[in-house]
């Protein structure tokens, strides 16, 4: 496995990231795991406090990354191309203050070099997110926690 240039986060554009790079970026926050209703009139985005059937809500990984994609339709794959255009992402999102022009949050495991930090923080969803296989179809408005509003 190829090592992670040094503060490359700082030092390169997104678009210039290995995909190892790439992929360490991630806080593991597992918030871009939660699932969401779109709103068919607005447009408008309702976040729930269920998770994706493959996050391991203790960890805030994907239990089968790799096959993410296939198993589960609406999976989103982020891209670097892509970054600045998920207004969903959290603003804590490393993918998203990067794209932003901003800093990695100092919490953030290539910062601290704590990957439990973001946890303790209570940034991820390890303390609260549900998984979708535990609740009904016709009572996931019942678990809308936040409402992203689309921007024009």
């Amino acid at each position: 496995m190829a090592e992670l240039r040094e503060r490359f986060w700082e030092r390169y554009a997104l678009d210039e990231l290995t995909q190892q790079e790439w992929e360490a970026l991630c806080d593991g926050c597992g918030q871009c795991c939660l699932r969401k209703l779109e709103d068919e009139d607005t447009g408008d985005l309702a976040v729930l406090g269920l998770s994706c059937r493959l996050l391991d809500t203790h960890s805030c990984r994907c239990s089968d990354y790799d096959n993410r994609l296939a198993k589960v339709p609406d999976c989103t794959q982020l891209t670097p191309e892509l970054a600045h255009q998920f207004k969903w992402l959290p603003h804590s999102c490393a993918y998203r203050r990067l794209a932003e022009g901003r800093k990695l949050a100092g919490w953030h495991h290539l910062i601290c070099g704590d990957p439990e930090r973001v946890h303790r923080k209570g940034i991820s969803v390890r303390s609260f997110a549900i998984p979708e296989t535990e609740v009904d179809e016709a009572d996931l408005e019942d678990h809308i926690i936040a409402v992203i509003p689309v921007e024009g």
